[in-house]
């Protein structure tokens, strides 16, 4: 009786990741200011803007709508992963990837976004090169490549941890004189 009514309060201790995710939405409408502080900003200019300036609007335009992209896959993922399933199934405008993306799924997720948001950053530093300092641009190119290699490390990982696992499957599945050709 104890141990079920301890299990009981450990299973309803998910919601206190709920407070997270609303702070996640309140981040996304932060996001949402800052974009349309920037579309105010280059709308009056645009005819006065050279196109180099004019494209490097865009691309902040595109980093921010990317952020938040991201800020909105880690909250629905996030939340019908960790606390409790979105109860929007017959919804018209319900994305398709909502509820199919699991923990390692968002991982990947997170860092190709994040590698796209670097690679927006990267780019707009070569755009601006004359007003780039060379060494921040060199750190830019290092941290970029860093979040590279990791995406690529973390999908190896998936990957082999995925094959780990169907190949503990099909050796549980296959015959008793097949599990063991199953492990080689």
């Amino acid at each position: 009786m104890i141990e079920r009514r301890f299990e009981q309060i450990i299973f309803a201790s998910r919601w206190v990741l709920a407070p997270f995710y609303l702070g996640l939405v309140i981040s996304l409408v932060m996001l949402l200011v800052k974009f349309t502080q920037e579309i105010l900003h280059i709308v009056p200019h645009v005819l006065e803007m050279q196109e180099k300036d004019v494209l490097l609007a865009v691309l902040t335009l595109i980093d921010l709508s990317l952020a938040g992209n991201l800020l909105l896959m880690v909250i629905f993922s996030g939340y019908e992963n960790f606390v409790s399933k979105i109860d929007v199934a017959n919804h018209e405008d319900r994305p398709d990837w909502m509820g199919k993306v699991d923990f390692g799924g968002l991982k990947l997720k997170l860092i190709a976004s994040i590698v796209a948001i670097s690679g927006i950053h990267l780019l707009k530093g070569f755009m601006n090169i004359d007003h780039t300092n060379k060494d921040e641009l060199m750190w830019m190119v290092i941290i970029h490549m860093t979040f590279v290699v990791s995406g690529v490390l973390l999908a190896l990982m998936d990957r082999l941890e995925g094959d780990h696992h169907g190949a503990k499957i099909a050796a549980t599945i296959a015959a008793p004189g097949e599990s063991k050709n199953a492990h080689h």
